[in-house]
């Protein structure tokens, strides 16, 4: 089953049951891309687009990544502390973030009461070269869990890796400026069971729904962008169809509250 909820998670969290979500996977705004208040301040365009890749500045820019360290981890702490309410004891949670604002996720999983567990690392492959500087290729995915995981087999998966060399959306591909690739995604839900449920509160352009749906999961994903709330139903619909689930599969969907408004 899916269903997909527009507005801010803060609120719309409230409406899922609590205890019900096996899995939180989320890619929030990482109010990065620069280390000094003016650069974090600057468009997301600008941020996160190089002029050599011009191609994906054609997308909206995304609100909710212009705060600074200690409002983006107390921002955070809220979010993650809801959503362990929403998860069953042993569930997990696991955030994507960049090496600017990885001290502050894991202090935001540990505040809310997450149980802090490691730290994967996902190799994307690409990043702006600098001189006289290492590249930055990677980023992160912090996890935790909900209290005690018994450590017991999986669908036959035990142990999964903790790095990925998976590359990056290529630009032409896209349907967002900071899309995670669905492929990353289909690995790091192994660990939730097929039939059960992945929550994302920041679910942008619906690639873990996309994932969910190729891979048998449940999804629960909310968006406060219409645009990229529009963009998510549309690319799980079309996975839900071509798997033969259809409108029946997707009746839980939320419509936006103003179809063709964005937010600001």
């Amino acid at each position: 089953m899916i269903k997909l909820l527009h507005g801010d998670c803060l609120e719309r969290l409230t409406e899922i049951p609590d205890g019900s979500v096996h899995m939180v996977l989320t890619d929030p705004p990482y109010s990065s891309g620069g280390l000094f208040a003016g650069d974090r301040k600057r468009d997301t365009r600008v941020k996160y687009i190089g002029n050599e890749f011009n191609g994906a500045a054609r997308f909206r820019s995304f609100s909710g990544d212009n705060m600074d360290q200690r409002s983006f981890t107390e921002f955070l702490r809220m979010v993650l502390f809801k959503c362990r309410q929403k998860t069953v004891p042993g569930g997990i949670c696991g955030v994507f973030i960049d090496w600017r604002n990885l001290p502050a996720v894991t202090d935001a999983l540990q505040a809310a009461g997450w149980v802090w567990r490691g730290i994967v690392v996902w190799n994307k492959g690409v990043s702006r070269p600098v001189l006289g500087r290492y590249r930055n290729d990677c980023e992160f995915f912090p996890w935790a869990t909900n209290g005690p995981r018994e450590a017991a087999p999986v669908d036959s998966c035990s142990i999964l890796p903790g790095f990925y060399n998976v590359p990056s959306v290529t630009t032409g591909r896209r349907h967002h400026q900071t899309e995670k690739p669905v492929p990353l995604l289909e690995r790091l839900i192994e660990l939730c069971p097929a039939g059960s449920t992945v929550l994302d509160p920041f679910m942008g352009s619906g690639s873990t729904g996309v994932a969910c749906a190729k891979t048998g999961r449940d999804f629960v994903g909310i968006e406060l962008d219409v645009g990229y709330y529009d963009t998510a139903r549309l690319r799980i619909e079309g996975v839900e169809n071509a798997a033969g689930g259809g409108t029946a599969q997707m009746s839980l969907f939320a419509p936006p509250d103003k179809p063709g408004e964005a937010e600001n």
